[in-house]
């Protein structure tokens, strides 16, 4: 297969502003792969050669771009940098420098999308002092022969930068349409959800259809997408919601983690499929010892705690095991325990199809309980008054609140999914605005006064599970500090985008726009119709969104959760109906 059939799709779905036409165009493209190949393009459409759980990135910034296409065009780095920041992207100003390349030169040999991919493994793959050398002329060797379109995306694609807006949920429509029904399509997700690998599921169905999809289960080193919770506005409301009777378990303020453990090794994942192994080591070997499985999948919350008084500690102090150097001294300053809290798989056996009581019974026979691995605090309640005692007793062990969870035979382990069989009821509830937001950064306005130079404001937006975009909510302008201000250029710079990107839904434009990478915590006053807002637009009033009121940043910047996990139109749609319900905060 020519690179270049992969590049003029990628520019066709590029210049398309709607998702189903984005849809339709890569679904007629998969039907023209061949199995062999349809994992690497499935891959390459989202700018990666890869799972997102693999550590392994191409790694190379603008700068050895700008060398590799001075050394492909035969132009100084000083003038290509000059296109580069004219056009606001290297893929655009290399498709340019090609073009112009071409009309003089004679001999080039067609890029392959085999040539390609060995061409970006192996960039992937330069290491040491020469590294950033190798890196530039392995890609100037695939840009000298490259045709002007091929180029602009093979730019993008070792920054990871895309800029097609074609994500995982579009992907995941388009091989349900191309290979499958549309009533396959929640399987093909479920595949998804339990290996967070596009590739294999594309390989899968083009190979062996819907069979072989729904016969994907959990395995070992593959991470699965986090089961979510629901919210509601008390504790009488979530015991009534889950029958009248419910476990309750302490919601932990750290860092959800989940395990993969083998007898010779463990690997633990964030909820944004970071590998964190190196920054819990202590937390990794004590998995091992303590497992008595072969083999297990375990989910728990890391947290810090005072080794003095026992008591827990503010998610602030987990997050300094997040550094990449120094792990000796972080592993002794800050110390950390292990609330497990569900078994997804566990000796061959997937558990996420076993209700809760199960999973939790199974973690209990195959885990020992050890000073930092522990169990989290559980009790089953049946009444909303037995529920408030065990609430105030999570607060008084310095936690964030509770999570309520079905007790119900069908209460299985729904991943990558929100439902009410899990509820998290958090102690500022009682509050008129129910709860913090966790919003995605999509765009960033100029400062002025003394902020001038800086971005003042930031456009806040959720994500609309249905549709896979993101929907304006709030312009979020304080809570800022001015030392998170001088850090957001450096934090928001790799996802700038010089046009709207495609996966954003908004009326409201800012100076600045970025792909939705970044998620920060909010919270607000209250949340109103809005006619500026996009989230959740028509749910309440036709042509109408909804937006946060007087929005403050926390302060936390939620790096553990992807950009999908932020809050969604749905939980917008219902804390607003709640609130109105509820308007006095009571």
């Amino acid at each position: 297969m020519l690179f270049k059939n992969l590049a003029d799709t990628f520019d066709r779905i590029e210049a398309e502003p709607s998702r189903l036409a984005m849809t339709a165009i890569l679904s007629e493209f998969f039907k023209t792969v061949g199995t062999d190949e349809i994992s690497d393009v499935v891959f390459l459409t989202q700018g990666k050669l890869r799972p997102d759980f693999y550590p392994q990135v191409l790694g190379m910034s603008d700068k050895l771009i700008i060398k590799a296409i001075s050394a492909t065009a035969g132009i100084p780095e000083s003038k290509v940098t000059d296109i580069v920041i004219e056009e606001g992207d290297p893929g655009t100003a290399a498709e340019k420098l090609i073009k112009n390349k071409k009309q003089m030169t004679l001999f080039s040999d067609p890029l392959t999308l085999e040539r390609v991919v060995k061409g970006l493994v192996n960039i992937e793959n330069s290491e040491g002092r020469d590294s950033q050398d190798k890196k530039t002329k392995l890609l100037s060797n695939l840009l000298h022969d490259s045709e002007p379109v091929e180029a602009r995306y093979l730019c993008r694609i070792v920054t990871g930068k895309m800029r097609v807006g074609a994500g995982a949920m579009t992907i995941l429509d388009a091989l349900a349409d191309a290979f499958a029904e549309k009533e396959d399509r929640p399987d093909i997700e479920r595949a998804y959800n339990v290996t967070c690998d596009l590739g294999r599921v594309a390989h899968t169905i083009a190979e062996g259809g819907m069979e072989a999809v729904r016969a994907i289960h959990v395995s070992v080193g593959s991470p699965l997408k986090v089961m979510l919770a629901e919210r509601l506005r008390s504790i009488p409301d979530t015991v009534e919601k889950l029958d009248g009777k419910c476990a309750m378990e302490y919601k932990y303020d750290g860092i959800r983690i989940q395990a993969h453990i083998t007898k010779d090794s463990v690997k633990l994942y964030s909820r944004r499929l970071e590998d964190l192994t190196s920054n819990f080591p202590d937390i990794a070997e004590s998995l091992r010892i303590h497992c008595r499985a072969e083999d297990a999948i375990v989910e728990g919350e890391a947290v810090a705690v005072d080794t003095e008084t026992g008591n827990m500690l503010p998610f602030q102090e987990v997050t300094h095991r997040r550094k990449k150097h120094g792990m000796d001294d972080a592993v002794k300053d800050y110390p950390v325990h292990m609330f497990l809290f569900d078994l997804l798989y566990v000796n061959g056996k997937d558990m996420t199809s076993e209700p809760y009581l199960s999973r939790r019974s199974a973690i209990e026979n195959n885990f020992e309980i050890s000073e930092n691995i522990l169990m989290t605090t559980m009790r089953i309640v049946s009444s909303p008054e037995e529920g408030q005692q065990f609430f105030d007793e999570a607060l008084a062990a310095k936690c964030e609140g509770i999570m309520a969870k079905s007790v119900a035979e069908d209460s299985v382990y729904r991943a990558g999914a929100r439902g009410f069989l899990w509820i998290k009821y958090k102690k500022d509830y009682h509050q008129a605005l129910v709860d913090t937001f966790d919003l995605a950064v999509v765009g960033a306005f100029y400062g002025m006064g003394r902020r001038a130079g800086k971005y003042g404001a930031l456009l806040m937006a959720a994500y609309d599970e249905d549709e896979g975009v993101f929907g304006t909510v709030c312009k979020l302008g304080t809570g800022f500090d001015d030392e998170f201000l001088d850090k957001l250029p450096e934090m928001l710079e790799p996802y700038r985008s010089e046009r709207i990107p495609s996966l954003i839904n908004a009326k409201m434009i800012p100076d600045v726009w970025f792909e939705p990478y970044v998620i920060l915590e909010v919270t607000g006053a209250e949340i109103s119709i809005s006619p500026i807002h996009t989230a959740s637009m028509g749910h309440i009033k036709e042509g109408a969104g909804l937006g946060i009121r007087f929005p403050r940043f926390t302060g936390r910047v939620r790096d553990d959760k992807d950009a999908t996990e932020c809050t969604t139109y749905s939980e917008i749609t219902q804390i607003y109906l709640l609130q109105e319900e509820n308007p006095d905060g009571t």
